[in-house]
């Protein structure tokens, strides 16, 4: 890494809040990274290679250089700080809003398919009711009742009598799920509502149905109305998540960038003189590799950067880390 920052500033103060903040960096980087695995789920497609500046994330990460645009080398430190965390805040509130947008579609869409394949108690039954099953009239109403589906044999052997002017043999089934079958019965307006009373006391559900071919078609537009703008919003959301995931990853790098400077300046003083590079090894190197590491960092210093027994170490007391080396060192996960 080149052309970090060298401007004079507090660099313990500094440091003091690196923590939490690579931590809020880090953390809703991982977060957009989750909503695309989401999103793109959904869809059934398969997850595509997240970018950062039109190059792989892995890439940048290797021929990472530093953005003197975005970020003045002559800028103070805890400005620069200061302002990546404040973008990736920005970048955050943007996500929650975008997302509740999408989540609040989603809510709508599945409580209206729970009500067309959810349970005869509580589903529409306009698609299971045609014209043909409802007689209304000045004197006759057709009712339905949602019956038990292991008490189908009372119902038929009682509905006649459940009230007075029934009309015999009027019950027809229209469905039937796990839980229960769909009934209709006539009968004369009038005793509708004792019907009613006598049915729930027997165990039958009697549901408010009016049969509207309008209210129907206007049911059905709006499901099309829903599918397609829940569609629209998760192209859109997940577009807007490709673009931030790489402003956030790009802003992480840098605060790295700045990670790597300030502690190599507390830990060996001025003028820098020091390498940053990235380094990937296997599970199984990685102890090899920084027992190399080790050997190449060692100095007369190098004991105070060794994590003690007690915990009470210089790298304790400067970075905080159990993890401590005689170099300085943190891990990046990128998932």
């Amino acid at each position: 890494m080149t052309d970090v920052p060298m401007a004079s500033d507090n660099l313990m103060m500094v440091y003091s809040d690196f923590r939490e903040s690579n931590n809020f960096v880090e953390g809703v980087s991982h977060k957009i990274r989750r909503q695309i695995d989401d999103l793109e789920r959904v869809s059934g497609a398969v997850t595509s290679s997240l970018t950062v500046d039109g190059v792989p994330v892995d890439s940048y990460l290797t021929r990472f250089a530093w953005d003197e645009a975005r970020y003045p080398t002559m800028s103070p430190l805890k400005e620069t700080v200061d302002g990546i965390h404040g973008q990736v805040a920005k970048i955050e509130d943007d996500l929650k809003v975008r997302v509740s947008e999408y989540n609040n579609i989603r809510s709508q869409l599945n409580t209206i398919n729970r009500k067309q394949t959810g349970s005869l108690a509580v589903r529409d039954l306009s698609n299971l009711v045609k014209p043909e099953d409802i007689i209304t009239s000045e004197n006759l109403t057709t009712l339905l009742a949602i019956v038990p589906k292991y008490s189908q044999k009372d119902w038929l052997s009682s509905y006649e009598t459940l009230t007075n002017y029934v009309v015999p043999r009027s019950s027809k089934k229209l469905y039937e799920d796990n839980e229960y079958a769909l009934y209709t019965v006539t009968l004369f307006s009038r005793v509708a509502d004792n019907f009613r009373t006598s049915a729930r006391e027997k165990g039958f559900q009697i549901r408010d149905f009016e049969y509207s071919p309008e209210s129907h078609e206007s049911r059905k537009q709006e499901l099309e109305k829903l599918i397609d703008d829940q569609e629209s919003l998760r192209s859109s959301l997940l577009q807007w998540c490709y673009t931030s995931y790489g402003e956030v990853f790009s802003s992480w790098m840098h605060f790295c960038a700045v990670r790597v400077f300030t502690e190599s300046i507390l830990r060996y003083g001025l003028p820098p003189s020091f390498l940053a590079c990235v380094l990937a090894p296997s599970v199984k190197s990685e102890k090899k590799v920084r027992s190399i590491l080790e050997g190449l960092s060692d100095s007369t210093n190098s004991g105070y950067w060794k994590t003690e027994d007690d915990g009470v170490g210089m790298a304790g007391l400067v970075a905080g880390d159990a993890d401590a080396h005689p170099y300085v060192s943190f891990t990046i996960n990128l998932v």
